[in-house]
């Protein structure tokens, strides 16, 4: 069976967003990509961690990041006893889960079900660490296929030839939303904010769109609002990094103040993903702080006097009644009535985008 992440951009495919083998875990570095192409290795679970609290990797990437690095863990205490390899495991996930804690919730589950693999593994006496390898590879291929599904319901609501406003780095949604455009025959243009401090939209968002084919511009965070008023902008879409199940929706900082213009010109804001059973309202959600000098320099060249304090919330939250639309695996959801996505059952892991 092909691999579903086939035909899609270079940084998409599994092995280049990370991939243990031989005793470590090897990510594909965001933070230089892709002017540089270079991998961060990791020889501990610990140093996956590290990698993704310092944004080696971002967006969907720290989540099977998270699984290889369990991975990684068992073999690190392959020597020891059962009980020794059971607490060490539980440690790891500790650790793993909480690298960032935005997303902390949905990283336990996804570390909860690579354990899940090594106990099974324990019980036949088979290896622990490529059993949860194994478990990560199965887990990605059930996300990518339904990713392709949220992707054919995505594209549906875009025209024929459409212009399209993202934000950030959305991951695998934005290469498969791709290759469902082509397959259609939509002929997409597509508008970027360079989303900084990281510039992930500039560098990731725009160089998916550009290998795989696409009309594609890049912005300043500063002027979607003018792009959507004379660029005739059809849609705004983004992903999220949580979605309450409230309707909240969490995303990269800089999401709220589109939505509020989009929702002001009159144009529709789809955010896609899965509704989070673990946020059951936005109370629940904790924004993540970075640091602040990271916005006094532009791709670590200082641009502020010293002197001159900086501040950096990592995401923002856009309230219910300016989206959509919540484009899911099933079906598009109104963002107020998310509780019917759930009686279909959810896995944390599969659905993020």
């Amino acid at each position: 069976m092909e691999r579903p992440d086939t035909g899609l951009a270079f940084m998409l495919r599994y092995e280049n967003i990370a991939w243990y083998e031989d005793g470590a875990v090897r990510i594909l570095d965001r933070r230089c990509y892709p002017r540089t192409v270079s991998f961060v290795t990791c020889r501990s679970y610990r140093e996956v961690a590290q990698a993704i609290a310092d944004m080696v990797t971002q967006s969907a990437g720290p989540y099977p990041a998270a699984a290889m690095g369990m991975a990684l863990a068992a073999y690190e205490c392959r020597n020891r006893t059962e009980a020794e390899q059971r607490a060490y495991l539980s440690e790891a996930a500790d650790c793993l889960t909480h690298a960032r804690p935005t997303t902390a919730r949905r990283m336990a589950r996804i570390c909860e079900q690579m354990t899940e693999a090594a106990e099974i593994a324990w019980a036949s006496g088979t290896d622990a660490a490529e059993a949860i390898k194994a478990r990560a590879i199965e887990a990605n291929d059930s996300r990518y296929r339904k990713i392709a599904r949220i992707a054919e319901h995505l594209v549906g609501r875009f025209p024929d030839h459409g212009t399209i406003l993202t934000q950030c780095f959305a991951e695998t949604i934005v290469g498969m939303m791709l290759k469902e455009a082509r397959a259609k025959g939509k002929d997409l243009r597509i508008f970027c904010p360079e989303t900084r401090p990281y510039f992930q939209g500039a560098r990731l968002t725009a160089t998916v769109c550009c290998e795989m084919g696409f009309d594609v511009t890049v912005i300043t965070d500063n002027m979607p609002a003018f792009v959507m008023q004379h660029e005739h902008v059809d849609v705004f879409t983004s992903a999220a990094d949580a979605i309450c199940m409230d309707g909240h929706v969490v995303n990269k900082v800089g999401t709220f103040q589109i939505a509020i213009a989009a929702n002001h010109l009159g144009v529709p804001y789809y955010v896609t993903g899965a509704p989070d059973l673990v946020h059951p309202t936005v109370d629940t959600v904790r924004i993540e702080f970075r640091d602040p000098r990271f916005v006094l320099e532009a791709m670590g060249q200082k641009t502020a006097c010293d002197g001159v304090k900086g501040y950096y919330p990592a995401f923002d939250i856009t309230p219910p009644e300016l989206v959509t639309g919540v484009v899911t695996d099933r079906g598009i959801f109104d963002p107020k009535d998310l509780w019917r996505y759930a009686e279909g059952g959810m896995d944390a892991y599969e659905v993020t985008v």
